[in-house]
């Protein structure tokens, strides 16, 4: 096997940018094979040898150069798929062949696109005899520029097995990315196959990864198929697509300058209400009412042009009459009126303007809100909304919002891009007595979305986990980088809604047609570190357990249960979850058996029986805890008269107590099945950090196998 190897490890730069800016005075949009083995070379990337042929004769003498048997591949700028043009002929193995296939796929060109520039023919060592593999690069709307592994061949196209990656990648990512697909062990080897070179892989994708990230001209890349084998990777076609014109992304922030916003929004010492209200119903009526009764200390200015005082407070024609600074302006009036008023907002000096009014690009106005954006820019005003029910937080007893007041202090920040959504959201954090340190609305994201709060939040004090629902991310790559700073301190979870794909968008290559679903967020924000929760009731439950539960130090999980039924469910959670049930060894399962009756049965799960008293799940427990190889605890509790809901609560959360007080603080997670006292006994173990769900084996670990993600992403394992 022939391959391409450069004479020095660092990329030539200049090789490409050549190729590029002829390409771009030609007003092309995509690279003949020739350019694209330019780039392969520049970049290192292993290509078979190969030369261009522009007649009959000097195929057939370049094919016997390289060695017989070649392929034959038409060069054409405006003839982007080759083999749907009879383009391409392969194994020719004399020069007759080759010279009768040059004349064919000529023809076959011409008659394909009568008007198509031909370059030539280009001759190419015959590679194979390995896996086929797809390695690619395109560019996503959200995160720019990704980088794509699968199977390759027409496999691609069946399977769609691949894993995408941010750009430029590490070798670590890189040999993860690989590991990620789900035929990955066809790559070690199946029916006596031989194993390829990971590490071969690994590093095209680097490579490729490298060279568009250093080229964002580079719109689409296609390398496929690669052979992989035990000797190495070789790209057998390339396929580069280009787009001189890239649209505009959104405005950057750097990071001081976001937390100077975020700062005097979340910790404001004035807040100005702009159409404050005296009227019951109104939303400047709920606003105001909110602020002063929910406990905020700072100033307080209502604006109303027609009303000399609300709600108690000396009122303002404008905001530019309030006296003093003024930190936030919350707008409670019309959508077509914004603009306006949030010029006299910036000339203030507002950090923070809170749109709560509807009316603007979610209804069509999108010409109304660029308005309102354009003002806020001139200003340097952040703008949170438009579209949004407000935002809380609690350390500052701060409720800017029309909706009701929320006041359990707490450490999750809670964010969500739908209004409904934060409904739900302040409910649930009601019903269960969630303590928040925020809850965000961000509606129409015109400028402050995720990755602001996620920076803001990601260095609070008060917030130790954050938990945000989004249909889309503005700008995915801030969001990740982001996301890489606060997940080694924090958990962050996210709600992404519209996971189902609406079908492939038109793309000129495979990698580009692949890209246009939900997978690309998965992979990247598991890339990111992110947990994931797949619904709305996992986004609240994890938002709430997580910071309540230790950090697990192993993989090493242990069932304790009192139902032999609920082990088998707990122990299929545990599997489903990415976890794995610890082999228990003599002397501990011999421990065990110590504490349980003869008809119980150790092992994992550890089955104490349903009528053991109180005893039994005290030394059972002690014992797991106790014991260093043991990681994480989950209980199966079966409601009995001998041991009542809350006398097992009371035993868990002793031993648990006396266990931290000895330095040794363990995730633990509990499945109660019973009567309804089993309610209130999940609750009081809550409340004392044992995460505890009546009626069900699946949401207790899943909790588990949420913190283990966000662990193993933190480093932790």
């Amino acid at each position: 096997m022939a391959v391409y190897t450069p004479e020095r490890s660092d990329h030539d730069r200049a090789a490409v940018r050549e190729v590029l800016d002829r390409a771009r005075a030609a007003g092309r949009t995509a690279l003949t094979a020739p350019e694209g083995l330019a780039l392969a070379q520049a970049y290192g990337i292993p290509v078979p040898g190969e030369a261009l042929a522009t007649s009959a004769e000097e195929a057939a003498a370049l094919a016997q150069e390289l060695g017989l048997p070649v392929v034959a591949k038409i060069v054409s700028p405006d003839i982007l798929h080759k083999t749907d043009a009879g383009g391409v002929e392969v194994g020719l193995d004399s020069p007759e062949a080759v010279t009768a296939a040059y004349e064919r796929i000529v023809a076959n060109a011409q008659a394909y696109d009568a008007d198509a520039r031909i370059d030539g023919v280009q001759i190419q060592q015959m590679v194979g005899g390995g896996l086929e593999v797809l390695i690619g690069a395109t560019t996503d709307p959200t995160f720019g520029k990704v980088v794509v592994f699968g199977l390759g061949g027409v496999l691609v196209e069946v399977l769609k097995d691949v894993a995408f990656r941010l750009a430029p990648l590490t070798r670590e990512e890189a040999l993860s990315q690989i590991g990620d697909i789900r035929t990955a062990e066809v790559l070690d080897g199946v029916r006596g196959a031989p194993a390829v070179d990971r590490e071969a892989l690994a590093d095209v994708l680097v490579r490729l990864s490298d060279l568009v990230a250093d080229f964002p001209e580079i719109a689409e890349a296609d390398l496929n198929p690669v052979f992989a084998s035990p000797d190495g990777a070789i790209a057998a076609d390339l396929r580069f697509v280009l787009d001189f014109e890239p649209a505009e992304g959104p405005r950057k922030f750097s990071r001081e300058e976001i937390l100077e916003s975020m700062e005097r929004i979340f910790k404001p010492r004035s807040i100005a209400i702009i159409g404050a209200s005296n009227e019951a119903g109104k939303i400047g009526n709920s606003v105001i009412r909110n602020i002063v009764d929910g406990g905020y200390e700072g100033e307080i200015h209502p604006v109303n042009p027609k009303a000399p005082e609300v709600y108690g407070r000396t009122a303002y024609a404008s905001i530019t009459d309030v006296p003093g600074d003024v930190d936030v302006a919350v707008f409670a009036i019309p959508a077509k009126f914004v603009a306006a008023a949030l010029e006299d907002a910036g000339r203030k000096g507002v950090a923070g303007a809170i749109l709560i009014p509807s009316g603007f690009a979610e209804t069509g106005e999108h010409e109304l809100q660029a308005e309102v954006l354009e003002v806020a820019r001139r200003h340097g005003v952040r703008l949170l909304g438009p579209n949004i029910y407000g935002y809380y937080y609690t350390p500052q007893k701060l409720s800017a919002t029309f909706c009701t007041p929320y006041d359990v202090a707490g450490g999750t920040a809670l964010t969500s891009q739908s209004g409904g959504i934060g409904m739900a959201i302040l409910g649930y954090s009601r019903s269960t007595r969630t303590g928040v340190s925020a809850i965000v609305g961000v509606g129409n994201k015109a400028d402050i979305d995720e990755d602001d709060l996620l920076t803001f939040f990601g260095q609070d004090d008060n917030t130790n986990a954050v938990a945000m629902h989004l249909e889309d991310l503005k700008d995915g790559r801030a969001f990740v980088a982001a996301a890489r700073e606060v997940v080694p301190k924090k958990p962050v979870i996210v709600l992404k809604a519209g996971r189902t794909s609406a079908g492939a968008r038109a793309a000129g290559s495979h990698t580009g047609a692949l890209a246009g679903d939900d997978k690309v967020y998965d992979d990247i924000l598991r890339q990111a570190g992110v947990v994931r929760a797949p619904g709305l009731t996992e986004l609240l439950e994890y938002g709430r357990a997580l910071p309540v539960m230790a950090a697990p130090a192993g993989e090493n999980i242990v069932i304790i249960t009192g139902a032999g039924g609920s082990g088998v469910l707990l122990s299929d959670a545990v599997v489903d979850n990415g976890m794995s049930l610890y082999e228990i060894p003599p002397d501990l399962d011999e421990a065990f058996r110590a504490f349980i009756p003869p008809f119980g049965a150790a092992g994992n799960p550890v089955d104490i029986t349903g009528g053991e008293p109180p005893s039994t799940y005290e030394k059972t427990i002690r014992l797991g805890l106790e014991d260093p190889r043991v990681h994480a605890l989950v209980l199966g509790y079966w409601h009995t008269i001998v041991t009542p809901p809350l006398v097992f609560a009371d035993v868990v959360i002793d031993v648990a107590t006396k266990a931290r007080a000895a330095g040794i603080d363990k995730p633990i997670v509990a499945s109660l099945s019973g009567d309804t006292e089993v309610e209130a006994a999940s609750a009081k173990l809550f409340d004392h950090g044992i995460v505890a769900y009546p009626y069900t084996t699946e949401m207790p670990v899943k909790v588990l196998g949420a913190k283990y993600r966000w662990a193993r992403s933190a480093g932790l394992l």
